[in-house]
């Protein structure tokens, strides 16, 4: 399972196919994963349990939201790596929205100012942990597709920079968040910090495991090697498959 990202993987529907079959994989099981993958569904999980979330807009009300907010912001409701990611700051952005919309269903929310963050949660040994979060400087201000994996001015800093008191309130949302989903095993939450509050954003159920990735940066910041979180993980989610081999293959996406 880690070998892969996004799509059938990412959506539950490869763990579904496992389940169904008996074979054992990692991470969580299909109810959890196709849940996170709706960006909707897993924000409404989030804001149920508490967590703060961005209110959501519709196509028809973005106009009046623009005009409300000044800038919204809008992602495909199922996929990852900020891909077709889009930025609303004028009214011609609006066309290119519904241009989008209309080959894919999109999330459409207010822009929220603030910095970025992503923090990831490990079960072991039957603890669940808080690892430490990461805060993300991208080089134009926009953790977009090129900014996460083309841009080499880029800062993920880890542990983030933010102080005890923010650090600590996004590892409770991130735990919070995989209990919501019933993801198991692992994830990743990413937010917004804003001046006096954490704002969920998604939630990731197979996050990327590559050299340039974010949750293996934050399993060295916790003191965890990352050859024994691969071999800690054979006890996790749909049953006992053993990383090592499908570590070596190298894991896709951030």
């Amino acid at each position: 399972m880690l070998g892969l990202h996004g799509g059938m993987a990412e959506s539950g529907e490869l763990a579904a196919r496992c389940e169904a079959r008996g074979i054992r994989f990692t991470g969580s099981g299909a109810a959890a994963s196709r849940l996170a993958f709706d960006k909707v569904a897993a924000k409404a999980a989030a804001a149920r349990a508490g967590i703060a979330t961005p209110p959501t807009l519709t196509l028809e009300t973005a106009a009046a939201a623009l005009a409300t907010y000044g800038k919204l912001v809008a992602k495909p409701v199922a996929d990852g790596s900020s891909y077709g990611l889009l930025f609303v700051e004028r009214p011609d952005d609006l066309r290119t929205l519904g241009e989008a919309a209309q080959q894919e269903a999109y999330l459409i929310e207010p822009f929220i100012a603030g910095v970025e963050a992503t923090c990831g949660v490990l079960e072991q040994d039957g603890a669940v942990i808080a690892l430490p979060p990461v805060e993300i400087r991208p080089a134009d201000g926009a953790f977009d597709y090129t900014a996460k994996y083309l841009a080499p001015t880029t800062r993920e800093i880890c542990p983030a920079s933010f102080g005890e008191q923010v650090n600590a309130a996004l590892q409770e949302a991130a735990v919070t968040a995989h209990a919501a989903i019933g993801a198991s095993g692992y994830s990743r939450s990413d937010f917004i910090v804003t001046a006096d509050r954490v704002i969920f954003l998604e939630i990731n159920t197979l996050p990327g495991l590559t050299r340039a990735s974010l949750f293996p940066k934050e399993l060295a910041a916790q003191g965890i090697a990352f050859d024994a979180f691969l071999h800690g993980q054979d006890q996790v989610g749909g049953g006992t498959a053993s990383l090592s081999g499908i570590a070596a293959a190298g894991a896709v996406g951030r």
